[in-house]
């Protein structure tokens, strides 16, 4: 039994599995964060600036002839295909995949390209040969 444990520590501190973990808890928590955001504080501007709309209770009406004074009476009928709140999660997907970009872009950086080699034309062919190079490959000159 203390073999399984000792492989799986091993497991978990050798590979990305621990990273992965640590990934996912901090996801979770950036996402109920920026749920927040949007629903607490983006979703009420948004609602204000079109004219006091709130996305939480658009919906589509199954039952025609009946009304409910509300999403949630509507869902818990079964008859409503509820939009808004549709609305309110591809803004939360959105902003949540710009802040992973950012996140993404400010930590992984790109190694700039190492400098190109050196290098002189051949006086017989004209055609760029290495600097430290003593005969030309196109021709095969003298480069001495």
């Amino acid at each position: 039994m203390a073999r399984v444990i000792n492989e799986f520590k091993g497991f978990l501190l050798k590979t990305n599995a621990l990273a992965l973990a640590i990934g996912v808890i901090i996801g979770a928590a950036t996402s109920k964060l920026v749920s927040s955001l949007v629903n607490d504080m983006l979703m009420p501007v948004i609602g204000k600036i079109t004219g006091g709309v709130d996305f939480s209770n658009l919906y589509f009406n199954l039952t025609p002839g009946k009304v409910y004074a509300n999403y949630a009476q509507a869902k818990e009928a079964g008859a409503a295909v509820g939009f808004g709140m549709f609305i309110n999660a591809a803004i939360d997907f959105t902003i949540i995949a710009f802040v992973v970009f950012m996140i993404a872009k400010a930590l992984i950086r790109e190694a700039p390209a190492p400098p190109a080699p050196k290098t002189k034309t051949c006086r017989d062919c004209g055609e760029p040969v290495l600097d430290v190079a003593r005969k030309c490959k196109w021709c095969g000159s003298s480069l001495a």
